[in-house]
């Protein structure tokens, strides 16, 4: 597998929601490959445990680990601070904590102060805290975002975490544009969408067939990294690329063709989204 420009062996990774998922396994993808890496999540138990454990696999590198809520800016500061005092430098900051059970539209005001202050507001704090510092290093590094697919189809169920998802794509996609406009840049940013992935947030025992792995996701992440790509489009064993697209392309199409919102789950158009799909030989 190419490996992207900035993952090298000694330098350093800050990863939020670290201690189990996605965040996991990109810590140990990057320790495999002699890189630096701090650990961060808000729950400090099972951070223990992976920071022993990744410590263990690789003892060659160094392993840090740092309890953090990453919707509280002082804390992001913190979690900053500690990082560039423990590493050389910094090649990835991965803003990848999450949690879900938001509700919906008009309902849990507590819950949805939550879901955004870590989804959302977490990856903001992360951006404005880590960016600066990035790209005053001068060497190439990389921000990477975990938004979902929820944030793009918006499904019904869980409003607010569609909202913040959906907040993550937009301030992705803003903070690539203000780095590509950056003389000599070497900071890029990239969009984590997930497919149906296997993590603790499933609350399952065993992986469902249908599911990725974690380390599937971030495999397939480090590949797309490396070939230049900004939306990192994750597939599962379920939903195919081009399902993926033609759902995107009909989302899209309820505000061009002002259809309902959400009209995929509208029994009325049920019929016709079953036909477009048919025309896109899915």
């Amino acid at each position: 597998m190419t490996r992207p420009v900035w993952l090298e062996a000694g330098r350093g990774a800050v990863i939020t929601g670290g201690a189990s998922g996605i965040g996991l396994a990109m810590g140990r993808a990057l320790a495999a490959a002699g890189m630096n890496v701090l650990l961060a999540d808000s729950d400090a138990g099972r951070l223990d445990e992976a920071a022993e454990a990744l410590g263990q696999a690789h003892p060659d590198v160094r392993i840090e680990r740092f309890a953090v809520d990453v919707s509280r800016r002082e804390e992001v500061e913190a979690l900053s601070q500690s990082a560039f005092a423990a590493f050389e430098d910094i090649a990835l900051v991965m803003n990848n904590a999450g949690v879900g059970g938001g509700g919906h539209a008009f309902e849990a005001p507590d819950r949805w102060e939550r879901v955004l202050g870590v989804n959302l507001w977490g990856v903001i704090h992360g951006v404005q805290v880590f960016t600066p510092a990035l790209i005053t290093q001068g060497r190439p590094a990389a921000i990477i975002n975990t938004g979902s697919k929820q944030g793009i189809t918006s499904p019904p169920g869980d409003t607010a975490y569609n909202v913040s998802k959906a907040g993550v794509k937009t301030l992705t996609e803003g903070l690539e544009h203000s780095l590509r406009d950056l003389p000599d840049r070497k900071v890029r940013a990239h969009l984590l969408i997930p497919g149906f992935t296997f993590t603790g947030m499933t609350r399952q025992a065993d992986k469902p067939p249908g599911a990725w792995t974690a380390e599937q996701v971030v495999d397939f992440a480090l590949e797309r990294v490396a070939a230049g790509d900004f939306y990192i489009l994750c597939p599962d064993n379920e939903v195919s690329r081009k399902l993926d697209e033609a759902r995107i392309a009909w989302a899209a199409g309820d505000l061009i063709e002002n259809r309902p919102p959400l009209s995929r789950w509208s029994p009325e158009w049920r019929e016709a989204f079953a036909a477009f799909l048919a025309e896109q030989g899915l």
